[in-house]
Formats: C-alpha cells, structure tokens, sequence
C-alpha cells in the first residue's frame, strides 16, 4: 500500500491520465468532485486537496460552477542551431522569427542597464569580475503566455563600438545582425545547458506551477579574436523543447 497522503495519491492517478490523453490536453474536463469521491472512495477535501496540487502545478484550471479543465500545454520546440544563425531569413529579431513561423504570436518587453558584470559573467567575457557591462532583459511571450526571460551581458568596449546596444527598447533587425552591420560578427558560440527549480522570482515573471523546473540556456557568443556577449535564457520547462542540428541529415526525412 502507498505511504503517500490519498489527496497526493489522487493527483498522481490523475496526473498520470492527463498525461497519457485520457482527458483532451486543451479545455478536457476532468470528472466532477462527487464522482471523483466515490471513484477513489475519498472525502470531499481529500479530492479537493489533489486537484489543489495539479491546479499549483498548471496542469488544470478551476472555474466557478464549470469544475475542473484541462490546460492548454503547447509546447514551443526552438532550433538551437538555426538560432541567431544569419545564413536563415529573418523577419525581425530571431526569437520574433521562431514564433512567428510557428504560426504562433510573439510579444517582449524590455529592460536596459549599466551594471557590474556578476563574476560568471566576467568569467565568460573574459573581462575583470565588477566591470561594467550592459545587460539587455527580455520578458518574453508566446500568445500571451510567458514563455522566457533573457539577460544578455555585452562587455563596456563592445558597447562602445556599437551604441545602440545601450539605448532601452528593441533592436528591430535583432543585436547579432545589429553588430555584424558593425563589423563584429558572430562566428562561433558555446552553449551550456542545465535545469533546476525556479526561483521565486523567476516563478512570478514565468507564472510557472508548483513542481515545474526552469530550463537554463548559456550562450557566450564569439567574434574572430574574444567573447562579445554572454546570454542566459530562462524557459518554462513545461512548455518548451530544444533540439539541434549537427552534421549532414540529408537521411533525416522532412517529416521526422
């Protein structure tokens, strides 16, 4: 027998369901409070307490009078590769791009400041732990849902040759076309990939549930000779996946 509280035993059963489809992934109602008691022979509280832990972790909705529903869950895959790549057409900055080519509806707000480059970053940049950098913040969306943050650091000399970089607001054609237009392109980067629990505020911009991790994206971006950026983008683990492209698919069919 389970040594788990029956409220959590509940919310696994049904956790379990939702994820193999027996309830339709976008707006499937879940069976009523009352059938729910009788199916697990459980009190009115215990069923409320389980479908309370599935509500915390985004996977259901409660509604006055309407029960419990399904969350619509759309993952968003991202193309790591293709990212930032200027050999692909863009309409806009690449994150515009992706969205918008995924027939989907992208939004993000920004925010621009002068600050010490923390030490990690320094680290990256390869520039003294304190020294000031410029750090871009995205708060990012798709179709309305907060999909991700984003804190790029570009080092004080980089800023220098390019000025718009510290200017607040988007940079429509996107930075990485920005400074290669300034004759600082981007010829290779170094990505770092690790997943860990939200912080608090990371919980708030993302609105991430109770038990979702957050996916962490490095990537420090290299021109001919140095670094130029260092950027870490923050994912809702439960609604994004990335994968990548390396070598020759020509045996990789289209509909793979």
């Amino acid at each position: 027998m389970s040594k788990q509280p029956k409220y959590r035993q509940v919310a696994d059963v049904l956790r379990r369901e939702i994820a193999n489809g027996t309830y339709a992934a976008n707006g499937g109602r879940l069976p009523s409070e009352n059938d729910l008691q009788q199916r697990f022979d459980a009190s009115r509280n215990t069923i409320r307490n389980g479908l309370s832990l599935l509500v915390g972790e985004g996977l259901i909705s409660s509604s006055q009078g309407l029960g419990y529903e399904v969350k619509s869950q759309e993952v968003f895959e991202l193309n790591a590769s293709r990212f930032e790549n200027l050999t692909f057409p863009q309409n806009g900055d690449a994150y515009s791009t992706d969205v918008t080519n995924a027939g989907r509806r992208p939004h993000q707000t920004f925010r621009v400041e002068m600050l010490p480059a923390p030490q990690e970053v320094a680290e990256r940049l390869k520039v003294e732990p304190g020294t000031t950098a410029v750090l871009r913040f995205c708060h990012r969306y798709v179709d309305d849902v907060p999909w991700s943050t984003q804190a790029t650091y570009y080092p004080s000399w980089l800023v220098n040759a390019s000025p718009r970089l510290a200017e607040p607001g988007d940079i429509e054609e996107g930075t990485t076309r920005y400074l290669a237009a300034q004759g600082i392109e981007q010829i290779g980067y170094f990505d770092e990939i690790a997943a860990r629990m939200p912080t608090p505020e990371e919980a708030r911009l993302l609105e991430i549930g109770v038990g979702v991790p957050v996916l962490l994206w490095t990537r420090t971006g290299y021109s001919a000779d140095r670094p130029i950026r260092c950027t870490t983008t923050t994912f809702r683990g439960d609604l994004n996946r990335m994968n990548y492209e390396i070598g020759d698919l020509a045996a990789r069919s289209e509909n793979t």
